[in-house]
Formats: C-alpha cells, structure tokens, sequence
C-alpha cells in the first residue's frame, strides 16, 4: 500500500502528459473517437510509461505538484498543437482553392471537428486522413509521445524554455512554415485559375457584351475540376512530405524544450 502510494503522484504526471496530447493531436482528438477509448488508452500507455522510468522515482503532493501537472499538461498541449498546426495546412490550401474557384459561398460541416470547413478542403483533409492511417502515422505519433520522456523527463525545465522566449519563437517560425506549405499544396490551382481572371478580364475589356458573371463562374469550376483530376494523383507525395514536417517539428520541439537545439527549426 505503501509503494503504491508513493505511485500515485507519478503515475498522474505521466497521465496528465498523455490525456493532454491526445485531447489536441489530430485524429485520436476528433469527435468520432469515444472518450472512454481516449482514456483507456491513456492509462495503458500511462501504465507502459510508468513501468519504465516511474517505478523507482518518488514525489510528495505538495503546492509545487500543481505547476509540475501544468507543465506536464502544456508539454503535452504543445506537441499535439504542433501536429494539430500542420494538418491545417490541407484546410488552408483548400480554402485558397475555394476562393479561386468559387465555392467559398459554401461550405460542410467537418464531422470530425464539429465545424463548418470549406469543401476542398474538407475533401483534402479526409484524404489526408486515409493516407495517415495507411502510412500508420497514428503508431508514429503515440510512439512520439512515448519517446518525449527520453528527451523531455517528468524533471524538464520547460517554464524556463517559455520564460526564454525560445517555445514562442519555434511556434511563430511552424505558423509561416504552415502558411508556405499551405500555399505550396494550393499553388498550382490557385496560379491557373488567376490567370483564367485575367484572361476574362481582358474579354470584357475587348468585348464588353459578354456578361463576364454569366461565362466566369462555370468556366472557373470547370477548369477547377479539371486541375483537381491532373493534381490529385501528386497528393500523395505532398501528403508523405507533409508527415515527415510534422514529425520533424515535433522531434524539434522536444529538442527545444530539453535544451539540446535552438530555436530556429
């Protein structure tokens, strides 16, 4: 009873670390995922954790085990946000396309995020999610998390990373590295489809009978479905190059918050 004690405070860091990283990461943290499943596996990687670096450390319950089950809580918020943050980057890049095209006017509900998202970028994000699960990128991710207590032990010093300015630093640097690869991922549809406005554009400057709203919209989704058919089949290799940024930040992020790296990734 005694050992099991000692445990207990432990064993809630450990688990606070694990449920804060799965309440943001993508995927294990959408909706469609029962909550009892969320926290069943949280404990049992908790319990994997705990056999292996917990048994022989101990910890009083003091005023101070609060802030250690803060920073245990924001180290996990943290790296789930960082892979949250990049899986935007499909959302992103179709509502670039959206706009181009034309159906910003509307837009579905995500049944995995409860909101309202735009439809190509619904359409990408869904493919993106096959891919992941085909790739096992949901393994990678419970393993990146597991991993963290080698570079990040339950004795981290990651309020004097926050208090250096580094942890801001990296994560304004991942949001215009999101941007870039939204863009990137959105370039080619949004490149033709600008010029398919200018070439309208100079239409109605040399024919100016032509009602540019009647002929604009359909030629627009048209061609936009046609550029969709041509890239879609390269979504597969910006999707892989996407999952390696999304590890390799998380893998930096841990680096920073240990003090082995810089900020800059």
């Amino acid at each position: 009873m005694v050992a099991i004690i000692q445990a207990i405070p432990i064993f809630l860091l450990i688990f606070c670390r694990i449920t804060s990283f799965f309440v943001v990461v993508p995927i294990l943290s959408s909706r469609n995922v029962p909550m009892m499943f969320k926290v069943g596996l949280s404990v049992f990687i908790s319990l994997i954790i705990f056999s292996t670096i917990g048994i022989d450390k101990t910890m009083p319950i003091d005023g101070i085990y609060v802030l250690l089950i803060m920073r245990e809580m924001l180290i996990g918020v943290l790296l789930g946000f960082l892979a949250y943050l990049f899986f935007t980057v499909v959302q992103t890049a179709g509502s670039f396309m959206d706009m181009q095209i034309g159906f910003s006017m509307a837009s579905v509900i995500d049944p995995l995020s409860g909101t309202s998202t735009p439809m190509l970028g619904n359409l990408k994000y869904m493919i993106a999610i096959l891919l992941f699960l085909s790739f096992d990128g949901h393994h990678y991710l419970i393993r990146a998390i597991i991993d963290s207590y080698q570079w990040v032990p339950i004795d981290n010093q990651l309020f004097n990373r926050i208090y250096d300015g580094q942890i801001s630093d990296f994560l304004f640097q991942s949001l215009s590295k999101m941007f870039y690869l939204s863009f990137q991922l959105a370039a080619p549809i949004v490149a033709a489809l600008f010029l398919t406005d200018l070439g309208l554009g100079l239409l109605t400057r040399v024919a100016p009978q032509f009602n540019i709203f009647v002929i604009g919209a359909p030629l627009k989704m048209i061609l936009g479905f046609f550029l969709l058919v041509i890239v879609f089949p390269e979504l597969v290799s910006q999707f892989q190059q996407l999952f390696s940024t999304i590890f390799d930040y998380m893998e930096k992020m841990l680096q920073i918050i240990s003090g082995t790296q810089q900020s800059s990734p």
